[in-house]
């Protein structure tokens, strides 16, 4: 079966208002019964589980269910590398967390937790808040990863930071937050939906996201940029399904491998598009594509990510690496009886695919539940968010003899300053994303000024 919203099979709606489907809560019960209990007997459960359905249009699952559900969710990821981990996941049940501020605070937790830099500790964590109940509004996030930087348009036209949160970092400043609009890599707040439809904004604390300085390990100049990048890859706006049962915020995250940093988000033109800045560094000649500027440029890029995370004690993983670990996964799971479902694309990295050995082999694609979805109202919020002021009406007021007033935003609600750091309650292994660039190319103002301060001293 193809997976919805790859290729060109659609993406399939999710209907918020539908009871969760008996048959599917009934297939997952089995299959934990058959991998966690073998030899259990899943009939008796499976029974309750019908009736909950039939009386309130879903059921609550157990903490074993939970665990084990949403492990599956990442074994199931067609378009995740790094799989070969899905048994460590950490999960955190906060299923009954539903005040947008008690989100915030267990938001805050789950980076604390997953990264660890006094002990150099990256784990791969879930946080699974409230599940969906038919015909009822839950809490949402509107953020696609709990960490991301803004994209700040200057009234030249250029952008400072990532160009692909431009429209996300202006819907925010219409409910009230500045940020830094001349710091390329500041940090965008939380924004944070009440079932109420009530928005608000959440700075996150400096000790909750760790930051890694990007330098060289040859080339001095290179930490005169100025250039970092954070450490915890939290994807934020999936649902989680585990036996028809959906949670619309289950947020996850691992570590990075390091060409999702050195080869697409600092690389990418259409994001920070450092290659042009960096050769003219390097001294490259740049006149002509067949002196192969970009690709040299990419090879050091991608040692600089790599040799800092390093110097950071941050964990990160090399492509060359985590593809074999993945070839490793497959066997591993065709030992198992079971399939590993994968999409090549994403699979496949983006630096010298050739030389890895996930490129020169084909995959099964399959839509397998348990697993975590992309609805297109939440790609839409975590790329636009929603603005607090509703669009004005599809009249002619020359036609009706008026003068229609301009809309009145809605109330703007009260910035919350950023909260101070605290102690982790517990002390406390890949989910990978590739960012697909969504934004059009832009002149970056930062970039501007750093090539002429490289040219003062130069080159």
């Amino acid at each position: 079966m193809s997976v919805p919203g790859y290729r060109d099979t659609p993406a399939q709606p999710w209907d918020a208002h539908t009871p969760v489907d008996p048959d599917e809560a009934a297939e997952f019960l089995e299959l934990f019964h058959s991998e966690q209990q073998p030899g259990g007997n899943a009939r008796e459960r499976v029974a309750r589980v019908r009736d909950e359905i039939a009386e309130t249009g879903t059921y609550a699952q157990t903490y074993a269910e939970l665990v084990f559900g949403a492990r599956v969710a990442w074994r199931n990821a067609s378009r995740c590398i790094g799989r070969l981990y899905w048994r460590s996941l950490v999960v955190r049940d906060l299923r009954k967390v539903t005040a947008p501020t008690e989100v915030f605070d267990e938001l805050v937790r789950h980076l604390r937790l997953a990264g660890q830099r006094e002990r150099h500790v990256i784990r791969p964590v879930i946080s699974i808040f409230a599940p969906h109940a038919p015909g009822r509004q839950h809490v949402r996030l509107w953020n696609d990863q709990l960490v991301r930087y803004a994209g700040h348009r200057h009234a030249d036209g250029t952008v400072v930071g990532d160009p692909k949160y431009v429209q996300f970092t202006e819907t925010l400043q219409q409910y009230g937050w500045r940020g830094k609009p001349d710091d390329p890599f500041d940090v965008l707040p939380l924004a944070i939906e009440a079932p109420d439809g009530t928005v608000s904004l959440h700075e996150l604390p400096e000790d909750a996201v760790w930051e890694v300085p990007i330098e060289h390990p040859e080339q001095r100049w290179f930490a005169e940029l100025g250039l970092r990048w954070y450490a915890i890859p939290a994807i934020a706006n999936m649902r989680l399904t585990i036996g028809g049962v959906d949670y619309p915020l289950a947020p996850f995250n691992g570590w990075y491998m390091g060409t999702e940093i050195g080869a697409r988000n600092l690389a990418d033109h259409d994001r920070y598009n450092l290659l042009p800045l960096l050769a003219h560094r390097l001294g490259l000649d740049t006149s002509t594509e067949r002196s192969l500027w970009k690709d040299r440029t990419l090879v050091e890029l991608n040692r600089a990510v790599l040799w800092s995370f390093d110097q950071a004690g941050a964990r990160i993983s090399d492509h060359h690496t985590e593809s074999e670990r993945f070839l490793a996964h497959v066997a591993s799971e065709e030992r198992s009886g079971r399939t590993t479902p994968a999409d090549w694309s994403w699979i496949v990295p983006p630096m010298s695919a050739s030389t890895t050995g996930v490129f020169h082999r084909y995959y099964p694609e399959a839509d397998q539940r348990p697993g975590f979805y992309l609805d297109p109202d939440a790609r839409e919020l975590g790329s636009r968010g929603r603005s607090p002021i509703p669009a004005p009406a599809a009249r002619c007021p020359v036609a009706h003899g008026e003068r229609t007033p301009l809309p009145r935003p809605r109330p703007v609600p009260t910035f919350i300053p950023p909260v101070r750091p605290a102690t982790p309650d517990v002390a406390v292994a890949e989910v990978t994303t590739a960012d697909v660039p969504q934004v059009p190319s832009q002149r970056r103002g930062w970039l501007t000024r750093l090539r002429r301060r490289s040219t003062s001293m130069g080159g």
